[in-house]
């Protein structure tokens, strides 16, 4: 009870700087409300959901994940939509009590904190069956696993987010702000292979953890490498042959299809973080989190250097060269330290045919051949091809 006290005290002394963050980001004090609650509940939820994955129940974790999705996608349609035509059509006082003029962003944020307490209540027998000891060794240890993990995610941050801040100092004034807002729809694109990434990331670590003692460890995280980089590197050419079929329905407004040429680096960007996560396993089992967080701040660093370096000369494209190479250099580093501290006999060249033939076959098509399809089709199957050649035995023990 006296830590539960302790992390409501923490979150009311949160709530005191309100007014600060109102203030900064010129939003409506509810809505600030609403973003800290959400945090705390998706913080809470994290552990249960971290219990289905150790467990191996991605049947439970899915749909469960699903139903928070349509839960807070059917009540932002509700109220940004259905409630103003209920109350114009029946004149109900119970929904008109319930409806805020001008306040779409908060209903956003409502339907997602609703959401977020639906999901909470759904996985609460993980908190009800727990009885509160603290132990101190335990907790060292997960300060020294998970402290250099934070950090990570701190500098992965940088990555993900510093760029726009970059372009709207570094572009000139006049032209940044559309800049900016063609370059962020035009990212959306690159959606596709962070979903795949994080979808295979959230089933493919507790799988390294609960493995790692077998005695062919590395001999399977290197099969499961090379089988990420192969569906990988077709998710992208996919893409990329198809993103100005893709862009009609993500990006509407048709002034940001200038800035598609930023796409192929974003999603080749997001590939290399995928394989740079499957090469992250050698720290993760040896407790060497401090190595992931040294690689993570370095490709922060990276980051910033080559922003100030490229966008000045090249504009959008500059940023999202900078994207690749942070990630690049990742996975690289992580790749040549994993080696000497835990070897993996990762199959090189099956790894670079697959992802150089896709990169080879991405920019001959979307630079010299965009929006011809025969072209780009023809480029997929010789790909399919190549796998269906080099994965013959997998192919057959999979049809038999």
């Amino acid at each position: 009870m006296v830590l539960v006290s302790r992390f409501f005290c923490f979150f009311r002394d949160s709530l005191s700087f309100k007014n600060e963050i109102d203030h900064y980001f010129e939003i409506q004090p509810v809505v600030t409300t609403f973003l800290l609650w959400i945090l705390v509940l998706d913080t809470l939820v994290v552990i249960p959901f971290a219990i289905l994955r150790a467990h191996q129940r991605p049947v439970k974790y899915s749909a469960i994940r699903i139903m928070n999705v349509a839960v807070n996608a059917l009540l932002t349609i509700f109220f940004l939509y259905l409630l103003p035509i209920i109350i114009k059509e029946t004149g109900s006082e119970f929904f008109k009590a319930m409806y805020r003029p001008h306040f779409e962003v908060g209903y956003v944020f409502l339907s997602n904190l609703i959401a977020s307490i639906f999901t909470l209540i759904v996985l609460s027998k993980y908190y009800l069956k727990l009885r509160f000891h603290f132990n101190i060794q335990l907790w060292k240890d997960m300060l020294t696993y998970g402290f250099p993990v934070m950090i990570a995610g701190l500098a992965f941050v940088v990555n993900e987010t510093f760029d726009k801040v970059f372009l709207k100092e570094l572009l000139p004034e006049e032209t940044a702000v559309f800049d900016v807002a063609r370059y962020g729809a035009c990212y959306k694109l690159g959606v596709f292979m962070v979903l795949f990434r994080m979808a295979y990331t959230l089933g493919i670590e507790p799988f390294f953890f609960s493995y790692a003692k077998n005695d062919d460890a590395p001999t399977k995280y290197a099969t499961i490498t090379k089988y990420f980089v192969l569906c990988g590197s077709l998710m992208m050419l996919v893409i990329i042959v198809f993103a100005d079929f893709i862009k009609q329905f993500y990006i509407t407004n048709e002034n940001f299809w200038s800035a598609m040429e930023i796409v192929p680096y974003i999603i080749l960007a997001n590939l290399m973080l995928g394989i740079y996560t499957n090469l992250s396993v050698w720290y993760k089992l040896q407790d060497k989190t401090k190595i992931g967080a040294y690689i993570s701040v370095a490709g922060a660093v990276v980051t910033v250097l080559f922003n100030f370096i490229l966008i000045p000369y090249l504009g959008i494209l500059g940023s999202a060269i900078t994207t690749l190479i942070a990630y690049a250099f990742m996975m690289t580093v992580s790749y040549i330290l994993g080696q000497k501290s835990y070897p993996i006999p990762y199959d090189k060249k099956a790894i670079g045919l697959y992802l150089g033939s896709s990169v080879l076959f991405s920019y001959i098509y979307f630079y010299n051949f965009r929006e011809n399809y025969i072209v780009g089709i023809t480029f997929l199957l010789l790909f399919i091809a190549l796998i269906a050649y080099k994965e013959q035995k997998l192919i057959q023990r999979i049809l038999k």
